[in-house]
């Protein structure tokens, strides 16, 4: 879950882990740790059409989570880091 200063384009304020409660680094806006973030309108064919789900996961419990997986995530070493 994060949470931004009210005002337009408001920094970035706070990331909690939306699994684990906890708090993740943040300096001056920036988030400085790992994160995973997803973001998710459900589209048609689905019961929950049309509603978006948004959630933060810290690492350790992102990698908890994954490794549940029945097939495993594909990984992809990046050469650029944005």
């Amino acid at each position: 879950m994060r949470r931004y200063q009210k005002e337009k384009n408001g920094k970035l304020l706070q990331v909690v882990c939306n699994q684990c409660k906890k708090e993740m680094k943040v300096e001056n806006g920036y988030l400085k740790e790992g994160c995973f973030g997803a973001d998710y309108v459900f589209g048609y064919f689905s019961s929950r059409d049309g509603i978006r789900h948004r959630f933060d996961l810290c690492e350790d419990c992102y990698n908890k989570m994954i490794q549940q997986f029945a097939v495993p995530v594909e990984e992809i070493r990046e050469r650029e880091l944005l």
